[in-house]
């Protein structure tokens, strides 16, 4: 069976729990192959908001794991297939140089490469409250053929902890990535009506 190739970019921006919650789901679907690509601010914010995840624990998700600055690797090419990249969370500062091209590091090359393909790029931006600046390189990911999918809470499915709220997010990504989830029950419409 040929494997379902996701690049997976985690930046340093708060909520780091979003890509390592995408990676373990992602873990559990034997026909995904996941490529890893953490930035080195990743890890910091990883130490203070998460202390129970470990840098290395992280990488064991993933089936490949790409240092920062190795611009060299299979997934700054797009003569390497890959069928989708999701950066979560992304920071402002990624969005930026996704947005403009510059291919900073690998993870920035791997996201430029992704829509130069038309291959399928989601981005999760985690900053608020936007200024101008952000929204016009937001909108300019937007036009360049990338998926916005900002982390937003959303209540219909009663969240009972923070879990919940992050499962609530990677579930749409999950849903855009067409890999079938049960993370939370789709809205159905109330179970009654009343006036």
């Amino acid at each position: 069976m040929k494997k379902r190739r996701i690049v997976v970019g985690i930046t340093g921006a708060s909520a780091v729990l979003y890509g390592v919650r995408l990676l373990e789901v992602l873990q559990s679907q034997p026909e995904v192959e996941t490529h890893l690509v953490m930035s080195r601010a990743a890890g910091i914010t990883l130490r203070l908001e998460s202390p129970e995840w470990t840098i290395e624990r992280v990488k064991e998700l993933a089936d490949v794991v790409y240092r920062e600055n190795d611009i060299a690797a299979s997934i700054a090419s797009g003569s390497f297939s890959v069928e989708a990249m999701v950066v979560v969370p992304a920071s402002m500062k990624t969005v930026a140089q996704i947005a403009t091209g510059t291919g900073e590091n690998l993870l920035c090359r791997a996201a430029d490469v992704t829509l130069k393909e038309r291959r399928t790029l989601i981005v999760v931006p985690r900053e608020t409250p936007l200024h101008l600046g952000h929204l016009r390189n937001l909108t300019t990911l937007a036009e360049l053929g990338a998926v916005i999918v900002p982390p937003m809470v959303a209540f219909y499915h009663q969240p009972n902890s923070v879990n919940d709220i992050v499962d609530h997010s990677v579930g749409k990504i999950l849903d855009l990535l067409k890999i079938e989830q049960s993370l939370f029950e789709p809205w159905q419409g109330p179970s009654s009506v009343s006036d």
